[in-house]
């Protein structure tokens, strides 16, 4: 897999090196839990995952490492996994993991390179993502990159002893090649 390069940010795989430091991140509550399920998995399982997830598409692995192009260092993370087992799209997930690297717009570039990406890469006419509605952040941010609210799933999360309902996004191969700019 290549590295996909942006004016701020750059994707690249999860090198070997860099396994615990990604695992410590799905595994930290503060980091992961406000807005989503906190689910711990063991080292080994993380490893596993990350090595197969080109041949899974369901996988919720990071496919790449988010790092700023000035400075190296994983700061967060991007993924995708096959949203459905019938419809045809991919849905998009993100982490940044580094607080003092968010509400600076590595997030919103990382996803759209990703989003970029697999539109070259897949033979898809949408791809999705799906936040918490209290992550204000993030449906900014792909709200920001041309994603439309799709609708509200009610009741379709359930975290911190609770259930959650979730926006659904979306955007189509059309809409994101007529935005005219790079991410």
């Amino acid at each position: 897999m290549t590295a996909l390069e942006g004016a701020h940010v750059r994707l690249r795989p999860v090198r070997s090196d860099e396994y615990r430091t990604v695992f410590a991140w799905y595994a930290d509550p503060d980091l992961v839990s406000p807005f989503d399920r906190y689910v711990t998995d063991t080292y080994d399982s993380f490893v596993r995952s990350v090595e197969t997830a080109d041949g899974d598409p369901a996988s919720l692995a990071p496919r790449f490492v988010i790092e700023r192009t000035d400075a190296p260092g994983a700061i967060g993370a991007v993924g995708y996994y096959q949203g459905h087992p019938v419809l045809e799209y991919l849905d998009t997930w993100y982490l940044l993991a580094d607080p003092a690297a968010r509400g600076k717009g590595y997030g919103r570039e990382a996803v759209g390179l990703l989003v970029g990406h697999l539109f070259e890469t897949h033979r898809i006419e949408r791809v999705g993502a799906v936040c918490d509605v209290d992550n204000l952040p993030s449906a900014r941010l792909v709200e920001g990159l041309g994603f439309r609210r799709e609708g509200t799933l009610a009741r379709a999360l359930f975290h911190h002893g609770r259930w959650h309902d979730v926006y659904v996004y979306g955007v189509t191969r059309a809409a994101w090649s007529a935005r005219g700019r790079p991410a």
